[in-house]
């Protein structure tokens, strides 16, 4: 059995600020935080990753549009060549914009796909739901949660004293 989630819940963003910098000084891995509002610098409190998405839309973007230039130059230069008002059968002006809206269609849709199975969605059920009063971290309480095997609820307790927390809670997953 997996060790459980511990969540702490708390009445303001600056406590909860207060409490993901202790929790990441003390080596306490596996940090998220659940907030009704964007909370200016939760993420370098809890030390969250750069996002790694830039590049894998960057690359699909470039090689579609690529793929799509290099199709619309075949079909019109080798495949089937049409002589249309003396133009050159390489006039490439016209296959950039199809080029460029099949870079942006395809990074688009890769980068909604990473999302999604960089976030573990669609999950429609996740174990913190069932914590009462975890309804309010979309509406006024701030909640971190803490899944490092290694933690307990003496050791969170104590890691946190001196702040106003609510509540301390170990969920089951």
């Amino acid at each position: 059995m997996t060790a459980p989630l511990l969540l702490a819940e708390f009445e303001n963003p600056e406590t909860l600020l207060q409490a993901a910098r202790r929790a990441r000084e003390a080596g306490l891995r596996g940090l998220d935080a659940h907030t009704p509002f964007p909370v200016e610098g939760l993420p370098d409190a809890l030390a969250l990753p750069e996002p790694r998405l830039r590049l894998p839309m960057l690359l699909a973007g470039l090689v579609a549009a690529g793929l799509v230039f290099a199709m619309c130059w075949y079909s019109a230069v080798v495949d089937y060549p049409l002589n249309l008002g003396g133009r050159p059968l390489n006039s490439w002006q016209t296959f950039v914009i199809l080029a460029f809206e099949a870079g942006i269609l395809c990074a688009t849709l890769v980068g909604a796909l990473a999302f999604f199975l960089g976030s573990g969605l669609p999950r429609l059920h996740h174990p913190v739901f069932a914590v009462p009063g975890f309804e309010r971290a979309s509406q006024d309480r701030f909640f971190l949660s803490v899944a490092d095997p290694l933690a307990d609820i003496p050791r969170l307790m104590a890691l946190l004293e001196g702040i106003d927390t609510i509540s301390v809670h170990a969920v089951p997953r």
